[in-house]
């Protein structure tokens, strides 16, 4: 989630929405939409698949039609208006041109899903997540690992652990990895900052996270093998098909260092809400690469691709219930010690004045799991000072704790960062029975939590 706050020159602000002054009732939307995505597909699951859409809708409208009646119609109105076109819509263009360009790459070659093949895909997507940004990595990659794992009986854990490497922990190094490091960039922390202090963590928890990978698909691969399944021969070399979408791609990752770079100075304002001409200028570059795409790309790679709309339109649907129901829940957090999230605040500061590096690294992890890690990581950055000067030498292991925990807990439920969204879509389009949103959370918090509390006592503490 926010991608569109990391990828704005401007950060999105409900204007006029007091969040010292509401309640912690106004978080019941929130809790409701979430509560929705996570026990209807269990005990509805056939209303759900068709109806997830209204049921988004039905949590926005809960959240917004009060914003308007209890605290101010404009007010109201506006907060909505602002975040659907601040937020909303620059995320969909973002995400959805990664989908496409994406998904018009045809990674082609006799892959088997031997654990070995595996767990090199997952390596291969952490590295490529810094450069491609987690959603494209995980677009590009998905769809051969789940044709190379045809026929196996037991592949759950490759994509559970594909959507913890590839969609959340590999793109902790850069700002082009994942939108909160972005959003630092464009605060003033440098740009290889990340890649120099959280490299070593970085490596340390994919380096765990690939050998448990390893040790669970080898015994799931030895029952499958037992139960009868039989590795195809190699029939064709690698190759990739669709490579015009390769420089397309790279068009994407320019137009965001673009946004970044170039300083224009110029705003405009539409229905309010102020954009920079570089975030505007960048968000149109998008839907042009996304059309060439569409365009230039053969319609027999995207068959091959099984490439299909359903995917982007079911994060389409939800996330515009989430990025609604958010609204209050984000001024809230924003008002820090004024607001109703003040005890949580306040945990973040020892006794003695000094920031509390382990709490900043849970309560930033955690609430980037349920909430927009974007403005989580703003609202953490601001709490720690915002002085990136002082952020990246005096309290760099500050710094360091809202970076991985932004990052790396986006990995704890389906709904903490997009591609985690996208991935089990397209999954479960091809088939593949993924858990359930608390089944996930069992794996999420059982491997990663662990991993993450020996990662606090070595390098935050």
């Amino acid at each position: 989630m926010g991608a569109l706050l990391a990828l704005g020159a401007l950060p999105a602000h409900a204007a006029g929405l007091d969040g010292s002054a509401l309640g912690l009732a106004w978080a019941v939307p929130f809790a409701g939409i979430l509560l929705s995505i996570a026990l209807m597909p269990l005990f509805l699951a056939h209303f759900w698949h068709e109806n997830f859409g209204k049921v988004a809708l039905f949590w926005a409208l809960c959240c917004a039609v009060p914003l308007c009646v209890v605290i101010d119609f404009q007010t109201g109105i506006d907060a909505i208006i602002h975040v659907l076109l601040a937020d909303y819509v620059p995320f969909i263009i973002f995400v959805g041109t990664l989908f496409i360009v994406a998904g018009g790459i045809h990674v082609k070659g006799s892959f088997v899903g031997r654990p070995i093949v595996n767990t090199c895909f997952l390596a291969l997507g952490a590295v490529l997540a810094n450069f491609m940004g987690t959603t494209g990595a995980a677009m590009l990659l998905v769809r051969p690992l789940i044709s190379a794992n045809a026929g196996r009986k037991r592949t759950i854990q490759t994509f559970v652990f594909f959507i913890f490497l590839v969609a959340n922990v590999g793109g902790a190094l850069t700002p082009l990895g994942d939108p909160p490091l972005f959003l630092g960039f464009l605060k003033g922390v440098s740009f290889f900052w990340t890649s120099i202090h959280v490299f070593v963590p970085w490596l340390f928890c994919c380096a765990i996270l690939l050998v448990i990978h390893h040790l669970i698909d080898c015994a799931m691969y030895k029952k499958d093998l037992a139960d009868g399944f039989k590795p195809a021969d190699a029939t064709s070399k690698f190759a990739l098909e669709g490579l015009v979408n390769v420089p397309l791609l790279a068009c994407v990752i320019g137009a965001v260092l673009l946004s970044g770079f170039w300083k224009s100075g110029v705003e405009v304002s539409i229905l309010g809400v102020h954009f920079s001409l570089e975030s505007l200028c960048r968000d149109a570059l998008f839907i042009v690469i996304a059309v060439l795409s569409l365009k230039l790309t053969a319609k027999a790679t995207r068959e091959a691709n099984h490439f299909s709309w359903d995917p982007i339109l079911e994060v389409g649907k939800l996330f515009f219930g989430i990025f609604c129901c958010i609204v209050p829940v984000l001024e809230m957090l924003r008002a820090g010690h004024e607001g109703a999230f003040a005890p949580l605040v306040a945990l973040v500061t020892n006794a003695d004045g000094t920031f509390n590096n382990t709490v900043f690294f849970w309560l930033t992890g955690t609430l980037s799991a349920f909430l927009d890690n974007a403005p989580t990581y703003l609202a953490f950055f601001n709490l720690a000072g915002g002085d990136p000067q002082v952020l990246m030498t005096t309290d760099a292991h500050t710094l360091m704790a809202i970076s991985m925990g932004s990052v790396f807990m986006g990995a704890v439920t389906y709904i903490g960062n997009a591609p985690n969204f996208m991935t089990v879509s397209i999954c479960q389009e091809r088939g593949i029975k993924m858990p359930s949103f608390f089944g996930y959370m069992a794996w999420s918090v059982c491997i990663l939590f662990p991993i993450f509390w020996i990662m606090d006592m070595i390098f935050l503490a």
